[in-house]
């Protein structure tokens, strides 16, 4: 490990896993690696949630043309509870942490890193979901910071297979120096 590590759960919320346009059926499948290593370490775990806009004119340049097109995910018609974390996860804050973001990578304001900094953080352990959008934009932030990168493979997940596959596969072929691509167990078993 590079100095000390963060584990960074991404967008484990009811919004994806509950029956809305946004459904990740994967997600359930990857809940009990990510339950095991947030339930070890839940002081070193930091869950981001994607928070949507009250109404899509809140939001800046093509991020309004999204929520128009997703209207009825914004705050104004989402039940506000399907913005929390899973329930199972949702136990584990505090000392776990929440951090809230409203794109796509948890890096955009600069106080993820920042936080991290101040703490010596050198390795961020990604989980969560979608491993095509979200998962992917923080794990390129990460190494564009210089962390050292580790991706849960089974703990991860999307609601496309070709792209999950062929964001692993990038992420393992074109950033090998600076991520890794364990599973959950063999990430524990070197700790």
């Amino acid at each position: 490990m590079t100095g000390d590590w963060v584990h960074l759960c991404i967008d484990m919320q009811r919004m994806f896993t509950e029956d809305t346009p946004w459904h990740v059926p994967w997600m359930r499948e990857v809940s009990p690696p990510i339950e095991e290593l947030s339930g070890r370490y839940p002081e070193k775990t930091i869950f981001t949630r994607f928070v949507t806009p009250l109404r899509p004119e809140m939001m800046e340049g093509m991020w309004q043309v999204y929520y128009e097109k997703w209207w009825m995910m914004t705050r104004e018609h989402l039940d506000p509870g399907l913005i929390d974390l899973i329930p199972s996860l949702k136990t584990l804050v505090p000392p776990a942490r929440i951090f809230d973001k409203m794109t796509y990578s948890p890096w955009v304001s600069g106080e993820l890193h920042e936080m991290l900094s101040k703490r010596g953080i050198g390795t961020v352990v990604v989980t969560g979901g979608e491993t095509d959008v979200c998962v992917l934009s923080a794990a390129l932030g990460a190494i564009d910071l210089g962390y050292r990168v580790v991706v849960l493979k089974d703990a991860v997940c999307s609601g496309a297979d070709d792209t999950h596959d062929a964001s692993l596969e990038l992420l393992g072929d074109r950033f090998s120096v600076q991520l890794d691509l364990p599973t959950t167990e063999e990430f524990l078993h070197r700790l």
